[in-house]
């Protein structure tokens, strides 16, 4: 995808936000979480959470928007470590998705490409992800980038079905 520029979140994005992350959980993880998951997925339910983190966010998450012809088509979010309720100093990428319809155009790449640099400019010494085990297109996307599990394994259960997530890693290096 020529022409993807990534920018900062805006408040006016959120509603594009909710449809791009609740289209993306309904495609990425169709038959890997419960099909009744996601029907439940209401994408004004999911903008009004985030509005609401927007509004009381303290600046650590950084949300960012990959737009192709001034339209959002991706967005991503990181920002410190969550080790229980202690942040670490090493970056997490917290979330990204893109609109499927979009896939395998570069905005995907953008985000990640632009939350590593912040991250190594910011002084963090390692990305770390999460993702879930059997999503095999982002373990690949994230492996391609340089990404690799570190051993670290998680329970993640949606409604009622264990769903588990594996931790990945990369260093990040100045210059």
């Amino acid at each position: 995808m020529t022409g993807v520029r990534v920018r900062e979140m805006v408040y006016d994005d959120c509603d594009r936000v909710a449809e791009i992350r609740v289209t993306g959980w309904r495609t990425a993880y169709a038959g890997l979480v419960p099909q009744s998951y996601l029907d439940s997925l209401d994408i004004e339910e999911d903008a009004a959470r985030h509005r609401a983190r927007f509004t009381s966010a303290d600046g650590s998450a950084v949300n960012l928007i990959a737009e192709h012809d001034g339209k959002p088509v991706g967005w991503s979010c990181h920002g410190p470590y969550r080790d229980g309720d202690t942040r670490t100093a090493d970056a997490e990428l917290y979330a990204i998705y893109v609109d499927p319809a979009h896939w395998g155009r570069g905005a995907g790449q953008a985000l990640l490409a632009e939350s590593l640099h912040r991250c190594t400019a910011a002084g963090h010494p390692r990305m770390l992800l999460w993702v879930l085990q059997h999503n095999t297109p982002a373990r690949r996307f994230y492996e391609r980038s340089g990404f690799r599990p570190d051993g670290t394994e998680e329970p993640f259960e949606v409604d009622g079905v264990q769903v588990p997530e594996v931790r990945y890693a990369r260093r990040l290096t100045p210059g």
